[in-house]
């Protein structure tokens, strides 16, 4: 390969390659700047309208030093800010190392120390990012399937008006088996990599939770590997899906050499570890944007600049500030579905 055709394929990467790219040969350390993907898109017609989709638009002077565009199909104005979770965040400056300690998995304790923020603030900022990620790599699963579901210890960390008697971090469950001060959370994964990680509800699962988690996402011709859980059963039927059944009190754990729920058994151990031992412990209420969170640090894990890859596709999300405001509304109806 000559020297052209290297250049040739330098330029073809995306604008934060090519600033790491430059920053890896030089040995520099250049700050990465996120967000200013988000504006070189808008001028280079890389992504339309917030408001209607269209790319039929120009420039049309600044708002608060932010580039201000106007569409001539919905005839609205906006800025490289609008309809992402980047609107109405005060201290934009800021982002950019909010995003590399978040990355790091910092505690918000450190994080509001290293950027003289307010705990609140710092809260904020996490979960409209993480209610970004809801939508982010959700594709279809086919092929070998494997679903299970894993339970998490009802928790109201961080609520200062308990109606219950507090308990401390961890513990266990004042009921025998599965009862419905666990929320149960539905792991389902394929042979390719596609994996989903859903809050479904208090207690044991039924028939619907998993409609409601998987049903619109699995391929014709799929087939589904599961426990011997009597909603999968009934779930597969519905489906027309072929089904593979797994019962570990028999020691049934592989069929025919290739089925079996091992990765999803593996992806129930990781997650609860990273729960416990990052954030020890999670609130109930914020339970789906934490697994939102660690489904894309697994999908975006082998990206040569991950964390760009990611917030790129967090601010293309129109409906994160709705989804971050409905947080109140979603977990009471997964509270009200205690028996």
């Amino acid at each position: 390969m000559d020297y052209q055709q290297i250049l040739s394929a330098i330029r073809s990467l995306p604008a934060a390659e090519q600033r790491q790219l430059v920053n890896e040969l030089t040995g520099h350390s250049v700050k990465q700047d996120y967000i200013s993907v988000r504006r070189e898109k808008l001028i280079n017609k890389q992504t339309g309208c917030p408001h209607c989709n269209s790319l039929k638009y120009y420039r049309y002077g600044k708002d608060k030093g932010s580039i201000r565009f106007m569409c001539k199909e919905c005839k609205r104005t906006f800025t490289e800010y609008s309809g992402t979770w980047l609107a109405g965040i005060h201290k934009k400056g800021l982002i950019n190392d909010y995003l590399d300690l978040m990355h790091e998995q910092k505690s918000l304790d450190k994080i509001k120390s290293a950027l003289h923020i307010n705990k609140k603030t710092a809260f904020d900022w996490r979960h409209k990012i993480l209610s970004s990620f809801q939508e982010i790599e959700k594709q279809d699963f086919n092929g070998i399937i494997e679903s299970d579901e894993t339970f998490f210890l009802q928790s109201d960390k961080g609520n200062r008006h308990l109606k219950h008697k507090g308990r401390k971090r961890g513990g266990t469950s004042s009921k025998r088996g599965i009862s419905d001060d666990q929320v149960a959370v539905i792991v389902t994964a394929d042979r390719k990599g596609t994996m989903d990680l859903t809050v479904a509800t208090m207690g044991r699962i039924e028939k619907k939770d998993i409609q409601n988690a998987i049903g619109s996402r699995i391929s014709k011709g799929s087939i589904l590997c599961t426990d011997g859980h009597v909603s999968y059963k009934g779930f597969a039927m519905d489906s027309n899906l072929d089904q593979i059944v797994l019962r570990a009190d028999l020691k049934q754990h592989v069929k025919q050499g290739i089925y079996h729920i091992q990765n999803v058994n593996s992806l129930h151990n990781r997650v609860k570890k990273w729960i416990d031992s990052t954030f020890w412990g999670v609130s109930t209420k914020y339970l789906q944007n934490y697994m939102n969170w660690f489904r894309i640090e697994q999908a975006f894990r082998k990206s040569i600049c991950a964390e760009q890859d990611m917030i790129d596709c967090s601010t293309e999300d129109k409906l994160t500030l709705s989804r971050y405001r409905q947080i109140n509304v979603r977990y009471e109806m997964l509270i009200a579905t205690q028996t």
